[in-house]
């Protein structure tokens, strides 16, 4: 076969299996090599026949409250999903098990309430993840992305969190970029440590002017680096009430400790003296 013949045939092949994959391709979404587009299509469900060697999968602007596990597990070859402007609820537990190549996933602009260690601990790969603008996320647990040891960029911007654990992000490695702006940041002495990170590491911030505390009322609308200076200030250089309240039943308690061993050796004093005396006098006795 010729040259000419030889790119023809193969042309052909491939005209042959873009067409197959565009009969495969979702109602109403739009198919090409590996990537299946549902922008804006007012997709209700998670969209059927999604080609099974699809590397791309975009949900963007859709009405989708849920994402059927055993569908996703079927892509195992999924690299990126968009899932941004949805109506994904707080259902997610367990919900990326089959999907560990996954590397972008989008899940803001949706109502998410929390995230926990079952959420995307199956993520091993993830390096992109985005759950900004979720109003009703208000909760992170402490071992969240304890797997995700490749995350490089996290967005949890615009959201109702008002704590963070530090260990929660110092222990991702390979993390670069941290999106923490217009949160309710609760800046008391249980955020210090994170704060204090924050201000020590080599993690990038963006919108850092808007990473402000919400409460109390008097540090609202503080930066973090004021923020930082006034709580070590107010809690590691201050004593509270409580403190007092401790060190004055320190004191009592030393103060009492020390009265008891005083009128014990006051009790033992006297008792050698009056078995001393008792002694002398049965010995003077006995002389006589």
């Amino acid at each position: 076969m010729s040259p000419s013949g030889r790119s023809w045939s193969l042309s052909l092949v491939f005209l042959l299996g873009m067409a197959s994959e565009g009969i495969n391709c979702p109602s109403r979404c739009g198919c090409q090599y590996l990537e299946v587009n549902c922008t804006g299509q007012q997709l209700q469900e998670f969209p059927v026949d999604v080609p099974l060697d699809t590397r791309q999968l975009i949900l963007a602007a859709n009405n989708i409250s849920y994402l059927p596990a055993v569908e996703l597990s079927f892509l195992v070859d999924l690299v990126y999903l968009d899932c941004r402007k949805n109506l994904l609820g707080d259902d997610l537990d367990f919900t990326f098990v089959g999907v560990a190549k996954l590397v972008y996933l989008d899940l803001s602009f949706n109502n998410l309430t929390q995230v926990t260690f079952s959420t995307f601990s199956h993520l091993l790969s993830l390096v992109v993840l985005k759950i900004s603008d979720n109003p009703n996320l208000v909760a992170i647990e402490k071992d969240a992305f304890a797997n995700n040891t490749w995350l490089r960029h996290l967005d949890v911007s615009r959201t109702g969190l008002t704590f963070l654990d530090a260990s929660t992000i110092r222990d991702l490695p390979n993390l670069r970029l941290l999106g923490l702006s217009a949160n309710l940041w609760h800046c008391n002495c249980s955020f210090l440590d994170f704060i204090t990170w924050m201000m020590e590491s080599d993690v990038r911030f963006p919108d850092a002017d808007n990473i402000t505390c919400y409460s109390p009322a008097g540090l609202r609308a503080l930066r973090m680096p004021a923020a930082e200076a006034q709580l070590h200030f107010s809690c590691l250089a201050r004593l509270h009430q409580q403190d007092y309240v401790f060190l004055c039943l320190v004191g009592f308690c030393i103060f009492l400790a020390g009265t008891v061993a005083a009128w014990l050796a006051g009790v033992c004093a006297v008792i050698y003296e009056a078995h001393a005396s008792k002694g002398e006098e049965e010995e003077e006795e006995d002389t006589a």
